[in-house]
């Protein structure tokens, strides 16, 4: 049982006061009827403090637990972290790249992709023809590919697997961005209010991007 609170003891407090001054006889004696009525007094007062605490624990929203880890290159592993989610993909991967000439990344995508899963990619206007680019490769290898080049630049890393995962931060999948850049990559799961967002954003940046030549 919950204690009382000072709250319930001030409650309590001014009902006594109230049923000493209420219910006294001419010798100043509590009747039989006072102590009653003192003793129900309490034990409502008692029952409601643990009856307000029953219904806002009832109340409480359960929120699931969140798993977020974190790479920072140069070779810190965040290559090997994208990939490993990759592989472990069964339904459906999301990508939005920037820059993209990661030659591990794109097998892994492709590797995705012949296993039977959606796999579809949006980059940049600038991968369309650039040096080193992978966004041709995956397409000829069947991948659905866009170019986003509604804004100056689509600066977004991010790709979401199987409507669990986010994989997001400043890192570009490029050898550059794992062996000489100063970035950061997050991984996150567990935060399903969070990916809607992304797929959202995913969905709205495919809307006014165009398939690759």
């Amino acid at each position: 049982m919950k204690k009382l609170s000072n709250n319930d003891i001030r409650l309590v407090f001014i009902a006594v006061i109230f049923i000493l001054m209420f219910f006294k006889d001419k010798r100043k004696k509590i009747t039989a009827f006072s102590k009653l009525a003192l003793l129900v007094t309490i034990s409502l007062a008692w029952l409601i403090s643990c009856c307000r605490t029953d219904t806002l624990q009832t109340k409480a929203i359960p929120v699931a637990p969140s798993y977020i880890q974190s790479y920072f290159s140069p070779n810190g592993g965040c290559t090997e972290a994208i990939i490993t989610e990759i592989k472990q993909a069964k339904e459906c991967i999301l990508v939005q790249a920037y820059s993209f000439t990661s030659e591990p990344i794109a097998s892994a995508l492709i590797d995705a992709y012949k296993r039977g899963g959606k796999v579809e990619i949006i980059v940049d206007k600038s991968q369309e023809n650039g040096k080193g680019s992978k966004a041709d490769v995956v397409s000829k290898a069947g991948i659905p590919t866009f170019i986003d080049s509604k804004h100056a630049i689509a600066h977004n890393k991010i790709i979401l697997i199987d409507h669990k995962v986010i994989i997001t931060g400043s890192f570009n999948f490029t050898a550059n961005a794992e062996e000489r850049n100063a970035e950061n990559l997050l991984v996150i799961k567990g935060n399903p209010e969070l990916l809607s967002k992304y797929e959202l954003n995913y969905t709205n940046c495919k809307e006014h991007s165009v398939t690759i030549n």
